[in-house]
């Protein structure tokens, strides 16, 4: 996990903790034991309303961290579905760039892509594997030099 998003997570359980500390339950029962008490009708009223949207708030905040708590563990984890569908496309690709440069060693690539299955990607992305570092930034590279050399030979052909 990339710094930035551990920063995040670190911010995220602050929030959680402070949220789950900040003693609702003993407040909200001191200030309706308060309210027991009171004879007048519209402080009985305010302070009901001020219970029921700190409450709401509270609630709110609680969903908010749970959202991006959710959204931060997407990014590192990969669904069967989508396993299999990137199984198909790291396939098409490494076509690709076999017809874009015979020359491109494409072996290590090819032994890659057996590794993209459901089972071995779901054990190490367990054990804390960044697949898109590990096989998005490599396939990016081999795509952009392919597609560089075949730009250069292009320019080179057209000048002469």
């Amino acid at each position: 996990m990339e710094e930035k998003e551990t920063q995040v997570l670190e911010a995220l359980a602050k929030s959680l903790m402070t949220l789950s500390t900040k003693g609702t339950v003993t407040a909200t029962e001191a200030k309706i034991k308060t309210i027991q008490i009171e004879t007048d009708i519209r402080k009985i009223k305010n302070q009901y309303e001020e219970i029921v949207n700190e409450l709401i708030s509270e609630r709110a905040e609680a969903v908010r961290i749970a959202q991006v708590y959710k959204t931060e563990m997407e990014r590192y984890v990969i669904s069967d579905k989508d396993i299999e569908h990137l199984h198909k496309t790291v396939e098409l690709v490494l076509d690709i760039i076999k017809e874009m440069s015979p020359g491109t060693d494409v072996e290590m690539y090819q032994q890659l892509k057996e590794l993209i299955c459901v089972d071995v990607l779901k054990a190490i992305q367990l054990l804390g594997f960044n697949y898109k570092e590990a096989i998005g930034e490599p396939l990016t590279q081999i795509c952009a030099n392919a597609i560089l050399s075949k730009s250069r030979k292009t320019g080179q052909s057209k000048r002469k």
